[in-house]
Protein backbone atom coordinates (compact mmCIF):
# COMPACT_ATOMS: atom_id res chain seq x y z
CA UNK A 1 0.00 0.00 0.00
CA UNK A 2 3.18 2.32 1.08
CA UNK A 3 4.82 1.45 -2.86
CA UNK A 4 1.73 2.08 -4.27
CA UNK A 5 1.21 5.74 -2.45
CA UNK A 6 4.79 6.32 -3.17
CA UNK A 7 4.26 5.99 -7.22
CA UNK A 8 0.84 7.06 -7.38
CA UNK A 9 2.31 10.53 -5.77
CA UNK A 10 5.30 10.03 -8.65
CA UNK A 11 3.15 9.51 -11.09
CA UNK A 12 0.71 12.61 -10.26
CA UNK A 13 3.92 14.64 -10.16
CA UNK A 14 5.35 13.38 -13.33
CA UNK A 15 2.10 13.43 -15.06
CA UNK A 16 1.24 16.95 -13.94
CA UNK A 17 4.64 18.25 -15.46
CA UNK A 18 4.85 16.61 -18.51
CA UNK A 19 1.38 17.67 -18.98
CA UNK A 20 2.69 21.26 -18.84
CA UNK A 21 5.62 20.69 -20.92
CA UNK A 22 3.67 19.17 -23.29
CA UNK A 23 1.43 22.36 -23.34
CA UNK A 24 4.02 24.73 -23.22
CA UNK A 25 5.60 23.31 -26.18
CA UNK A 26 2.67 23.07 -27.98
CA UNK A 27 2.03 27.08 -26.99
CA UNK A 28 5.49 27.61 -28.21
CA UNK A 29 5.30 25.81 -31.66
CA UNK A 30 1.89 27.66 -31.69
CA UNK A 31 3.62 30.99 -31.27
CA UNK A 32 6.25 30.22 -33.78
CA UNK A 33 3.46 28.98 -36.03
CA UNK A 34 1.43 32.17 -35.79
CA UNK A 35 5.02 34.40 -36.33
CA UNK A 36 5.56 33.04 -39.61
CA UNK A 37 2.46 34.02 -40.61
CA UNK A 38 2.84 36.48 -39.33
CA UNK A 39 6.11 37.04 -41.20
CA UNK A 40 5.25 35.77 -44.30
CA UNK A 41 2.10 38.32 -44.55
CA UNK A 42 4.63 41.45 -43.72
CA UNK A 43 6.92 39.92 -46.31
CA UNK A 44 3.91 40.01 -48.59
CA UNK A 45 3.10 43.33 -47.75
CA UNK A 46 7.04 45.13 -48.33
CA UNK A 47 6.99 43.59 -51.17
CA UNK A 48 3.59 45.09 -52.86
CA UNK A 49 4.38 48.55 -51.50
CA UNK A 50 7.70 48.28 -52.77
CA UNK A 51 6.46 47.55 -56.06
CA UNK A 52 4.05 50.56 -56.35
CA UNK A 53 6.65 52.79 -54.92
CA UNK A 54 9.00 51.94 -58.43
CA UNK A 55 5.87 51.45 -60.37
CA UNK A 56 5.56 55.41 -59.85
CA UNK A 57 8.91 56.28 -60.49
CA UNK A 58 9.26 54.52 -63.37
CA UNK A 59 5.43 55.31 -64.81
CA UNK A 60 6.76 59.20 -64.50
CA UNK A 61 10.30 57.54 -66.58
CA UNK A 62 8.23 56.45 -69.33
CA UNK A 63 6.20 58.88 -69.86
CA UNK A 64 9.50 61.28 -70.21
CA UNK A 65 11.52 58.24 -72.32
CA UNK A 66 8.76 58.90 -74.75
CA UNK A 67 8.02 62.24 -74.93
CA UNK A 68 12.22 62.56 -74.97
CA UNK A 69 12.42 60.07 -77.97
CA UNK A 70 9.61 61.72 -80.11
CA UNK A 71 10.32 65.51 -79.14
CA UNK A 72 13.84 65.83 -78.55
CA UNK A 73 15.77 68.04 -75.94
CA UNK A 74 16.40 70.85 -77.96
CA UNK A 75 16.72 74.46 -76.60
CA UNK A 76 12.70 75.03 -76.74
CA UNK A 77 12.32 71.58 -74.76
CA UNK A 78 14.70 72.04 -71.98
CA UNK A 79 12.22 74.77 -70.07
CA UNK A 80 9.36 72.46 -70.55
CA UNK A 81 11.20 69.28 -69.51
CA UNK A 82 12.21 71.03 -66.34
CA UNK A 83 8.84 72.00 -65.23
CA UNK A 84 7.92 68.36 -65.49
CA UNK A 85 10.74 67.26 -64.06
CA UNK A 86 9.58 69.61 -61.12
CA UNK A 87 6.04 68.54 -61.41
CA UNK A 88 6.16 64.83 -61.12
CA UNK A 89 8.73 65.52 -58.02
CA UNK A 90 6.46 67.63 -55.94
CA UNK A 91 3.58 65.36 -57.00
CA UNK A 92 5.29 62.03 -55.79
CA UNK A 93 6.39 61.82 -52.44
CA UNK A 94 9.79 59.34 -52.77
CA UNK A 95 11.46 60.91 -55.27
CA UNK A 96 14.07 62.84 -55.00
CA UNK A 97 14.90 63.95 -58.02
CA UNK A 98 14.82 63.68 -61.56
CA UNK A 99 17.77 63.72 -64.30
CA UNK A 100 18.36 63.29 -67.64
CA UNK A 101 21.24 62.73 -69.05
CA UNK A 102 22.92 62.27 -72.83
CA UNK A 103 24.38 60.20 -74.42
CA UNK A 104 28.16 61.91 -72.98
CA UNK A 105 26.70 61.36 -69.06
CA UNK A 106 26.47 65.28 -69.46
CA UNK A 107 23.15 66.71 -67.14
CA UNK A 108 21.22 68.50 -69.68
CA UNK A 109 17.70 68.67 -67.01
CA UNK A 110 17.06 67.92 -63.33
CA UNK A 111 14.51 68.77 -61.10
CA UNK A 112 16.26 71.20 -59.38
CA UNK A 113 17.24 74.68 -59.99
CA UNK A 114 20.58 75.36 -61.85
CA UNK A 115 22.50 72.54 -63.22
CA UNK A 116 26.53 72.73 -61.33
CA UNK A 117 28.62 73.49 -64.70
CA UNK A 118 30.53 69.96 -66.30
CA UNK A 119 28.73 67.51 -63.96
CA UNK A 120 28.98 64.34 -65.74
CA UNK A 121 27.43 60.91 -65.14
CA UNK A 122 29.31 59.12 -67.58
CA UNK A 123 30.93 56.99 -64.57
CA UNK A 124 27.74 55.94 -63.23
CA UNK A 125 27.14 52.05 -63.28
CA UNK A 126 23.45 52.58 -64.34
CA UNK A 127 24.81 54.74 -67.22
CA UNK A 128 27.17 52.47 -68.68
CA UNK A 129 24.46 49.66 -68.27
CA UNK A 130 22.39 51.58 -70.56
CA UNK A 131 25.20 52.71 -72.81
CA UNK A 132 26.25 49.07 -73.15
CA UNK A 133 22.70 47.12 -73.23
CA UNK A 134 19.71 47.90 -75.80
CA UNK A 135 17.08 47.12 -73.00
CA UNK A 136 13.97 49.28 -72.68
CA UNK A 137 12.89 47.48 -69.12
CA UNK A 138 13.90 49.82 -66.08
CA UNK A 139 16.87 49.41 -64.24
CA UNK A 140 17.38 49.72 -60.74
CA UNK A 141 20.72 50.49 -59.35
CA UNK A 142 22.68 50.34 -56.19
CA UNK A 143 22.47 52.85 -53.62
CA UNK A 144 24.31 55.71 -53.94
CA UNK A 145 24.54 59.30 -52.50
CA UNK A 146 23.19 62.20 -54.61
CA UNK A 147 25.84 64.46 -56.41
CA UNK A 148 23.15 67.06 -56.29
CA UNK A 149 22.63 66.96 -52.73
CA UNK A 150 25.04 64.15 -50.96
CA UNK A 151 21.74 61.85 -49.91
CA UNK A 152 21.81 58.56 -50.06
CA UNK A 153 19.44 57.45 -53.39
CA UNK A 154 18.23 54.49 -55.16
CA UNK A 155 17.73 54.64 -58.24
CA UNK A 156 15.63 53.56 -61.61
CA UNK A 157 16.33 54.96 -64.75
CA UNK A 158 15.55 54.21 -68.55
CA UNK A 159 17.65 53.99 -71.68
CA UNK A 160 16.87 56.97 -74.23
CA UNK A 161 17.11 56.18 -77.40
CA UNK A 162 17.33 58.52 -80.74
CA UNK A 163 15.28 58.22 -84.02
CA UNK A 164 17.68 55.70 -85.53
CA UNK A 165 17.61 53.66 -82.34
CA UNK A 166 20.96 54.79 -81.30
CA UNK A 167 21.68 55.70 -77.49
CA UNK A 168 20.94 58.95 -76.85
CA UNK A 169 20.78 59.21 -73.19
CA UNK A 170 19.53 58.43 -70.03
CA UNK A 171 16.64 59.47 -67.79
CA UNK A 172 17.10 58.91 -63.91
CA UNK A 173 14.43 59.23 -61.31
CA UNK A 174 16.14 58.46 -57.55
CA UNK A 175 13.95 57.60 -54.57
CA UNK A 176 14.55 59.45 -51.43
CA UNK A 177 16.67 56.95 -48.65
CA UNK A 178 14.36 58.19 -46.51
CA UNK A 179 11.49 57.16 -47.56
CA UNK A 180 12.43 53.79 -47.07
CA UNK A 181 13.22 54.60 -43.66
CA UNK A 182 9.49 55.95 -43.28
CA UNK A 183 8.33 53.45 -45.39
CA UNK A 184 9.68 50.63 -43.01
CA UNK A 185 8.01 52.35 -40.33
CA UNK A 186 4.52 51.39 -41.33
CA UNK A 187 5.33 47.85 -40.66
CA UNK A 188 5.49 46.63 -36.63
CA UNK A 189 8.30 44.60 -35.85
CA UNK A 190 9.80 44.44 -32.74
CA UNK A 191 13.10 46.23 -31.60
CA UNK A 192 15.16 43.71 -32.68
CA UNK A 193 13.15 42.97 -36.05
CA UNK A 194 14.69 43.81 -38.81
CA UNK A 195 13.54 44.99 -42.88
CA UNK A 196 15.10 45.34 -45.63
CA UNK A 197 14.90 45.69 -49.05
CA UNK A 198 18.00 44.00 -51.89
CA UNK A 199 18.49 43.61 -55.32
CA UNK A 200 18.57 39.72 -56.20
CA UNK A 201 22.23 39.84 -56.66
CA UNK A 202 22.04 40.73 -52.49
CA UNK A 203 23.29 43.91 -53.24
CA UNK A 204 21.50 45.61 -49.64
CA UNK A 205 19.69 48.92 -51.04
CA UNK A 206 17.70 49.79 -47.28
CA UNK A 207 17.71 48.80 -44.24
CA UNK A 208 15.81 48.88 -41.48
CA UNK A 209 17.49 49.41 -38.29
CA UNK A 210 19.83 51.90 -41.13
CA UNK A 211 23.43 51.74 -40.68
CA UNK A 212 25.05 53.87 -43.48
CA UNK A 213 28.29 50.91 -43.30
CA UNK A 214 25.50 47.95 -44.70
CA UNK A 215 24.63 50.20 -47.70
CA UNK A 216 25.46 48.64 -50.34
CA UNK A 217 27.02 45.73 -49.00
CA UNK A 218 26.18 42.36 -50.10
CA UNK A 219 24.29 39.54 -48.37
CA UNK A 220 24.54 37.14 -51.07
CA UNK A 221 26.33 34.35 -48.72
CA UNK A 222 22.73 34.61 -46.49
CA UNK A 223 20.84 31.88 -46.10
CA UNK A 224 18.10 33.37 -47.62
CA UNK A 225 19.50 34.38 -51.23
CA UNK A 226 21.94 30.84 -50.98
CA UNK A 227 19.01 28.38 -49.74
CA UNK A 228 15.69 29.36 -49.90
CA UNK A 229 15.97 32.05 -52.64
CA UNK A 230 16.59 29.14 -55.51
CA UNK A 231 14.15 26.64 -54.10
CA UNK A 232 10.91 29.10 -53.38
CA UNK A 233 10.32 32.61 -54.39
CA UNK A 234 8.83 33.58 -51.36
CA UNK A 235 8.69 31.44 -48.20
CA UNK A 236 9.73 31.68 -44.00
CA UNK A 237 12.87 30.12 -42.16
CA UNK A 238 14.58 30.96 -39.13
CA UNK A 239 17.83 32.39 -40.05
CA UNK A 240 21.06 33.88 -37.84
CA UNK A 241 21.53 37.09 -39.73
CA UNK A 242 25.03 37.60 -41.19
CA UNK A 243 25.00 41.22 -40.27
CA UNK A 244 24.73 40.70 -36.43
CA UNK A 245 24.20 37.18 -35.60
CA UNK A 246 20.94 37.81 -34.26
CA UNK A 247 18.32 34.75 -34.66
CA UNK A 248 15.30 35.88 -36.43
CA UNK A 249 12.20 34.65 -38.05
CA UNK A 250 12.50 35.78 -41.94
CA UNK A 251 9.69 36.37 -44.22
CA UNK A 252 10.76 36.86 -47.91
CA UNK A 253 9.85 37.40 -51.09
CA UNK A 254 11.07 38.39 -54.25
CA UNK A 255 9.15 41.06 -56.47
CA UNK A 256 7.58 39.69 -59.83
CA UNK A 257 8.30 43.00 -61.41
CA UNK A 258 11.20 44.46 -60.15
CA UNK A 259 14.92 42.61 -59.44
CA UNK A 260 14.30 42.87 -55.96
CA UNK A 261 14.04 41.23 -52.56
CA UNK A 262 12.11 42.13 -49.43
CA UNK A 263 12.82 40.63 -46.26
CA UNK A 264 10.63 41.07 -43.39
CA UNK A 265 12.70 39.27 -39.95
CA UNK A 266 11.25 38.92 -36.40
CA UNK A 267 13.33 37.96 -33.63
CA UNK A 268 13.22 34.53 -32.26
CA UNK A 269 13.41 36.39 -28.77
CA UNK A 270 11.05 38.33 -29.52
CA UNK A 271 8.10 36.10 -30.50
CA UNK A 272 8.96 33.72 -27.53
CA UNK A 273 9.16 36.49 -24.92
CA UNK A 274 5.06 36.34 -24.44
CA UNK A 275 5.65 32.48 -23.94
CA UNK A 276 8.45 33.19 -21.72
CA UNK A 277 6.65 35.15 -19.44
CA UNK A 278 4.16 32.36 -19.54
CA UNK A 279 6.55 29.79 -18.87
CA UNK A 280 8.10 31.90 -15.85
CA UNK A 281 4.00 32.10 -14.47
CA UNK A 282 3.45 28.23 -15.49
CA UNK A 283 6.47 27.03 -13.41
CA UNK A 284 5.68 29.25 -10.92
CA UNK A 285 1.63 27.70 -10.78
CA UNK A 286 3.34 24.00 -11.45
CA UNK A 287 5.81 24.01 -8.73
CA UNK A 288 3.27 25.54 -6.02
CA UNK A 289 1.02 22.74 -7.44
CA UNK A 290 3.44 20.11 -7.12
CA UNK A 291 4.85 21.77 -3.67
CA UNK A 292 1.16 21.59 -2.06
CA UNK A 293 0.27 17.62 -3.77
CA UNK A 294 3.94 16.74 -2.23
CA UNK A 295 2.95 17.74 1.04
CA UNK A 296 -0.58 16.26 0.94
CA UNK A 297 1.30 13.03 -0.02
CA UNK A 298 4.11 13.19 2.50
CA UNK A 299 1.01 13.55 5.38
CA UNK A 300 -0.77 10.85 3.54
CA UNK A 301 1.82 8.70 3.33
CA UNK A 302 2.65 9.24 6.84
CA UNK A 303 -0.81 8.36 7.20
CA UNK A 304 -0.48 4.79 5.67
CA UNK A 305 3.00 4.61 8.33
CA UNK A 306 1.01 5.37 10.92
CA UNK A 307 -1.68 2.76 9.80
CA UNK A 308 0.46 -0.03 8.72
CA UNK A 309 2.57 0.57 12.21
CA UNK A 310 -0.45 0.54 13.82
CA UNK A 311 -1.70 -2.28 12.25
CA UNK A 312 1.57 -4.10 12.48
CA UNK A 313 1.26 -3.11 16.36
CA UNK A 314 -2.52 -4.80 16.84
CA UNK A 315 -1.45 -7.81 14.67
CA UNK A 316 2.05 -8.45 17.00
CA UNK A 317 -0.52 -8.02 19.99
CA UNK A 318 -2.67 -10.15 18.51
CA UNK A 319 -0.68 -12.75 17.84
CA UNK A 320 0.61 -12.38 21.22
CA UNK A 321 -2.32 -12.45 22.96
CA UNK A 322 -3.38 -15.33 20.39
CA UNK A 323 0.09 -17.26 21.95
CA UNK A 324 -0.80 -16.85 25.50
CA UNK A 325 -4.09 -17.59 24.97
CA UNK A 326 -3.22 -20.89 23.45
CA UNK A 327 0.52 -21.58 24.93
CA UNK A 328 2.18 -21.78 28.31
CA UNK A 329 4.18 -19.17 29.28
CA UNK A 330 6.99 -20.69 30.74
CA UNK A 331 7.54 -23.82 28.59
CA UNK A 332 6.10 -22.11 25.20
CA UNK A 333 4.32 -25.37 24.30
CA UNK A 334 0.84 -25.38 23.72
CA UNK A 335 -1.66 -25.62 26.34
CA UNK A 336 -4.62 -27.44 27.80
CA UNK A 337 -7.12 -25.39 25.60
CA UNK A 338 -5.47 -25.54 22.34
CA UNK A 339 -4.75 -29.56 22.67
CA UNK A 340 -8.23 -29.48 23.02
CA UNK A 341 -9.44 -27.92 19.97
CA UNK A 342 -6.50 -29.40 18.26
CA UNK A 343 -7.84 -33.24 19.48
CA UNK A 344 -11.16 -32.76 18.63
CA UNK A 345 -10.38 -31.18 14.80
CA UNK A 346 -7.58 -34.33 14.79
CA UNK A 347 -10.13 -37.25 16.23
CA UNK A 348 -12.64 -35.84 13.33
CA UNK A 349 -10.19 -36.20 10.37
CA UNK A 350 -8.81 -39.46 11.38
CA UNK A 351 -12.48 -40.58 11.57
CA UNK A 352 -12.76 -39.90 8.15
CA UNK A 353 -9.42 -40.59 6.88
CA UNK A 354 -9.02 -43.96 9.04
CA UNK A 355 -5.40 -43.00 9.79
CA UNK A 356 -3.72 -43.95 13.26
CA UNK A 357 -2.86 -41.28 16.17
CA UNK A 358 -1.15 -41.50 19.17
CA UNK A 359 -0.30 -39.64 22.38
CA UNK A 360 2.40 -39.57 24.30
CA UNK A 361 1.40 -38.81 28.47
CA UNK A 362 5.22 -38.08 29.85
CA UNK A 363 6.29 -36.78 33.80
CA UNK A 364 9.24 -36.35 35.22
CA UNK A 365 10.56 -38.45 37.71
CA UNK A 366 10.70 -37.70 41.06
CA UNK A 367 9.67 -33.99 40.58
CA UNK A 368 8.64 -33.35 43.87
CA UNK A 369 11.61 -34.52 45.69
CA UNK A 370 13.72 -32.14 43.02
CA UNK A 371 11.56 -28.73 43.89
CA UNK A 372 12.21 -29.59 47.26
CA UNK A 373 16.30 -29.99 47.07
CA UNK A 374 16.96 -27.24 44.44
CA UNK A 375 13.79 -24.93 45.09
CA UNK A 376 10.87 -23.82 42.45
CA UNK A 377 12.96 -21.95 40.48
CA UNK A 378 14.84 -24.59 39.42
CA UNK A 379 12.28 -27.01 39.16
CA UNK A 380 10.49 -24.08 36.36
CA UNK A 381 13.92 -24.43 34.79
CA UNK A 382 13.80 -28.08 34.79
CA UNK A 383 10.50 -28.09 33.07
CA UNK A 384 11.81 -25.55 30.59
CA UNK A 385 14.51 -27.99 29.48
CA UNK A 386 12.17 -31.38 29.00
CA UNK A 387 9.76 -29.20 27.12
CA UNK A 388 12.85 -27.52 24.52
CA UNK A 389 13.81 -31.44 24.54
CA UNK A 390 10.03 -32.77 23.74
CA UNK A 391 10.12 -29.77 21.01
CA UNK A 392 13.25 -30.78 19.23
CA UNK A 393 12.50 -34.28 19.35
CA UNK A 394 9.14 -33.49 16.75
CA UNK A 395 9.74 -33.06 13.11
CA UNK A 396 6.62 -32.48 12.00
CA UNK A 397 4.19 -29.47 11.85
CA UNK A 398 1.30 -31.70 12.72
CA UNK A 399 2.70 -33.27 15.91
CA UNK A 400 1.57 -30.73 18.83
CA UNK A 401 3.30 -30.59 22.33
CA UNK A 402 1.45 -29.48 25.27
CA UNK A 403 2.23 -28.74 28.86
CA UNK A 404 -0.61 -30.93 30.39
CA UNK A 405 -0.51 -29.42 33.90
CA UNK A 406 2.69 -29.41 36.34
CA UNK A 407 5.60 -31.30 35.49
CA UNK A 408 3.30 -33.26 33.02
CA UNK A 409 3.48 -33.09 29.22
CA UNK A 410 1.22 -34.47 26.28
CA UNK A 411 2.71 -35.06 23.02
CA UNK A 412 -0.33 -35.60 20.37
CA UNK A 413 0.88 -37.56 17.31
CA UNK A 414 -1.43 -37.56 13.90
CA UNK A 415 -1.15 -40.02 11.38
CA UNK A 416 0.82 -42.26 13.57
CA UNK A 417 1.14 -45.81 14.87
CA UNK A 418 2.18 -47.89 18.11
CA UNK A 419 5.50 -48.08 16.61
CA UNK A 420 6.29 -44.76 15.66
CA UNK A 421 4.93 -43.25 18.73
CA UNK A 422 7.26 -45.64 20.59
CA UNK A 423 9.74 -44.32 18.78
CA UNK A 424 9.59 -40.84 19.49
CA UNK A 425 8.83 -41.78 23.26
CA UNK A 426 11.79 -43.31 22.92
CA UNK A 427 13.78 -40.11 21.67
CA UNK A 428 12.50 -37.79 24.11
CA UNK A 429 13.54 -39.73 26.64
CA UNK A 430 17.04 -40.17 25.83
CA UNK A 431 17.09 -36.60 24.84
CA UNK A 432 16.07 -35.50 28.16
CA UNK A 433 18.78 -38.18 29.31
CA UNK A 434 21.68 -36.74 27.30
CA UNK A 435 21.13 -33.31 29.01
CA UNK A 436 22.52 -35.01 32.08
CA UNK A 437 20.47 -32.11 34.12
CA UNK A 438 21.59 -33.75 37.49
CA UNK A 439 18.45 -34.59 40.51
CA UNK A 440 20.90 -36.19 43.34
CA UNK A 441 17.42 -37.71 44.62
CA UNK A 442 16.77 -39.84 41.27
CA UNK A 443 18.68 -43.33 41.93
CA UNK A 444 20.04 -42.80 38.54
CA UNK A 445 21.72 -39.16 39.97
CA UNK A 446 20.49 -37.39 36.87
CA UNK A 447 16.64 -36.14 35.39
CA UNK A 448 14.70 -39.09 33.69
CA UNK A 449 11.37 -38.95 32.56
CA UNK A 450 8.51 -41.96 32.10
CA UNK A 451 6.32 -41.90 29.02
CA UNK A 452 2.97 -43.91 28.33
CA UNK A 453 2.35 -44.24 25.13
CA UNK A 454 -1.35 -45.03 23.13
CA UNK A 455 -2.53 -45.78 19.87
CA UNK A 456 -5.88 -45.38 18.65
CA UNK A 457 -8.09 -45.30 15.58
CA UNK A 458 -10.67 -42.53 15.87
CA UNK A 459 -14.27 -43.22 15.29
CA UNK A 460 -13.31 -46.75 16.29
CA UNK A 461 -11.04 -47.19 19.31
CA UNK A 462 -13.60 -45.37 21.63
CA UNK A 463 -13.59 -41.61 22.49
CA UNK A 464 -11.37 -38.71 23.01
CA UNK A 465 -11.33 -39.25 26.84
CA UNK A 466 -10.99 -42.83 26.40
CA UNK A 467 -7.91 -41.89 24.17
CA UNK A 468 -6.47 -39.67 27.03
CA UNK A 469 -7.26 -42.09 30.09
CA UNK A 470 -5.37 -44.89 27.76
CA UNK A 471 -2.30 -42.71 27.48
CA UNK A 472 -2.44 -41.85 30.93
CA UNK A 473 -2.71 -45.29 32.44
CA UNK A 474 0.27 -46.43 30.16
CA UNK A 475 2.09 -43.78 31.65
CA UNK A 476 1.17 -44.78 35.33
CA UNK A 477 2.12 -48.51 34.41
CA UNK A 478 5.72 -46.81 32.84
CA UNK A 479 5.93 -45.77 36.66
CA UNK A 480 5.16 -47.90 38.04
CA UNK A 481 7.88 -50.13 36.21
CA UNK A 482 10.69 -48.15 37.92
CA UNK A 483 10.25 -45.15 36.16
CA UNK A 484 12.39 -43.84 33.30
CA UNK A 485 10.99 -46.16 30.73
CA UNK A 486 8.68 -45.79 27.75
CA UNK A 487 5.08 -48.06 28.26
CA UNK A 488 3.05 -48.89 25.29
CA UNK A 489 -0.98 -49.01 26.37
CA UNK A 490 -1.75 -53.11 27.18
CA UNK A 491 1.66 -54.05 26.07
CA UNK A 492 3.27 -56.05 28.96
CA UNK A 493 6.82 -55.43 28.35
CA UNK A 494 8.23 -52.16 29.54
CA UNK A 495 11.03 -50.73 27.73
CA UNK A 496 13.73 -48.11 29.53
CA UNK A 497 17.29 -47.64 30.04
CA UNK A 498 18.37 -48.84 33.20
CA UNK A 499 21.72 -47.80 34.54
CA UNK A 500 23.47 -50.64 35.76
CA UNK A 501 27.85 -51.00 36.77
CA UNK A 502 29.87 -53.45 35.28
CA UNK A 503 33.41 -53.27 37.54
CA UNK A 504 36.03 -53.68 35.01
CA UNK A 505 38.57 -53.90 37.46
CA UNK A 506 39.26 -53.25 40.68
CA UNK A 507 40.64 -50.31 40.06
CA UNK A 508 38.69 -48.17 36.94
CA UNK A 509 34.74 -48.45 36.49
CA UNK A 510 33.08 -47.91 32.85
CA UNK A 511 29.99 -47.07 31.93
CA UNK A 512 28.43 -48.07 29.10
CA UNK A 513 25.15 -47.72 27.02
CA UNK A 514 22.82 -48.71 23.89
CA UNK A 515 20.33 -46.08 22.57
CA UNK A 516 19.56 -48.33 19.69
CA UNK A 517 16.90 -51.01 19.44
CA UNK A 518 17.49 -54.37 18.80
CA UNK A 519 16.84 -56.18 15.64
CA UNK A 520 13.93 -58.01 16.64
CA UNK A 521 11.35 -56.04 19.04
CA UNK A 522 12.95 -52.64 18.42
CA UNK A 523 13.55 -52.23 21.78
CA UNK A 524 16.35 -50.76 23.60
CA UNK A 525 18.30 -53.25 24.99
CA UNK A 526 17.92 -53.56 28.99
CA UNK A 527 21.34 -55.05 29.86
CA UNK A 528 23.01 -51.70 28.83
CA UNK A 529 22.94 -48.76 30.48
CA UNK A 530 23.73 -44.38 30.19
CA UNK A 531 26.24 -43.19 31.90
CA UNK A 532 25.87 -42.10 35.16
CA UNK A 533 26.99 -38.70 37.21
CA UNK A 534 28.47 -40.03 40.42
CA UNK A 535 28.39 -43.78 41.49
CA UNK A 536 27.67 -43.14 44.96
CA UNK A 537 23.91 -42.82 46.41
CA UNK A 538 22.74 -39.67 46.10
CA UNK A 539 21.26 -40.18 49.60
CA UNK A 540 24.69 -40.24 50.92
CA UNK A 541 25.71 -37.20 49.72
CA UNK A 542 23.43 -34.83 48.86
CA UNK A 543 22.68 -30.90 49.83
CA UNK A 544 20.34 -28.20 49.50
CA UNK A 545 21.66 -25.93 46.62
CA UNK A 546 20.89 -23.32 49.19
CA UNK A 547 23.50 -24.43 52.12
CA UNK A 548 26.10 -22.11 51.83
CA UNK A 549 26.17 -21.33 48.05
CA UNK A 550 25.91 -18.21 45.99
CA UNK A 551 23.14 -18.52 42.95
CA UNK A 552 26.25 -19.03 40.34
CA UNK A 553 27.36 -22.21 42.25
CA UNK A 554 23.94 -23.88 42.69
CA UNK A 555 24.01 -22.72 38.77
CA UNK A 556 27.05 -24.95 38.44
CA UNK A 557 25.64 -27.31 39.94
CA UNK A 558 22.52 -27.94 38.02
CA UNK A 559 23.06 -27.11 34.66
CA UNK A 560 19.45 -26.22 33.01
CA UNK A 561 19.09 -25.23 29.39
CA UNK A 562 16.21 -22.51 29.50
Amino acid sequence: MLKCAVVFIIVVCSSIIGLSLLQLQQSKVHELAQAEISSSNLARSMAQEAEDTFDEADIVLAGLVGWLQADGYGPGQIDRLHEVFVDRVSAIEQLHGLFFFDKHGQWVVTSFTGIPAEMNSSDRDYFIYHQNNDDPNPRIGHAIRSRATGEWVVTISRRVNDREGHFNGVVLAAIKMSYFDKFFEGFDINKNGAMFIALTDGTLLARRPFNDALIGTSVAQGDIFKNYLPRSSSGTAMITSVVDQTVRLCGYQQLKTYPLVVVAAISRDSILNEWQKNVYKSAAIIGAVLIINCLFGVLFIQQLRNGQRVETDLRSAKDDLQIMATHDGLTGLANRRLFQETLNAEFKRGARTTLPMSLIMLDIDYFKSFNDAYGHVAGDHCIAAVARVVRESLQREADLAVRYGGEEIAVLLPDTDEKGAFVIAEKIRLGVMSEHIIHQRNPLGNLTISLGCYTCFPGVDGNIEQFIERADSALYSAKESGRNVSVSFGEATTVGSFYSEVHMNTDQKKQRGDHSPDSGSGMPDPDNSLPVEDETPPSQDWKHPDDGKSLSEQDEEFPLKP
